[in-house]
């Protein structure tokens, strides 16, 4: 049974890992990797990538992307949302920190802060526009 889009922004705004989907072009599958992302309902998605990786450039050139986030316990439920990129900005310590501390318990953050800003290089942050949403839940039939 679909959930109401009140309950999808709810779902979505949980911090579910996330598989991104974005077109990979005419002779290939959608490039599908999992991702952490921030929501708050009402707004925009955001997530964090490499500004010279596969992701950034495949959802460069396609201007839009998917996430799908589920869960199997207690019921499967899931929420699958796309549309179009409104914006692309380079990330910051504190948008590192946000996404960082929605998923890492609070004496990690830290410590993969540092990491990231040490290792992976030049970071974006690429904002999407909620547009199309499918769910269901397992547990309402």
């Amino acid at each position: 049974m679909a959930l109401t889009r009140e309950e999808c922004e709810q779902f979505l705004a949980r911090p579910h890992v996330a598989a991104l989907a974005v077109a990979a072009g005419p002779e290939r599958g959608p490039l599908t990797v999992p991702i952490w992302y921030q929501y708050e309902p009402g707004g925009e998605v955001w997530i964090m990538t490499g500004a010279g990786s596969r992701k950034n450039k495949l959802i460069s050139a396609a201007g839009r992307f998917s996430l799908l986030v589920d869960q199997l316990e207690p019921t499967i439920r899931y929420v699958s949302v796309e549309g179009p990129v409104t914006r692309t900005d380079p990330a910051t310590h504190e948008l590192l920190r946000e996404v960082s501390a929605r998923y890492l318990p609070a004496d990690k953050v830290d410590g993969y802060v540092d990491f990231a800003e040490k290792n992976h290089g030049e970071q974006v942050v690429i904002h999407m526009r909620p547009e199309r949403w499918l769910s269901t839940d397992l547990g309402k039939l």
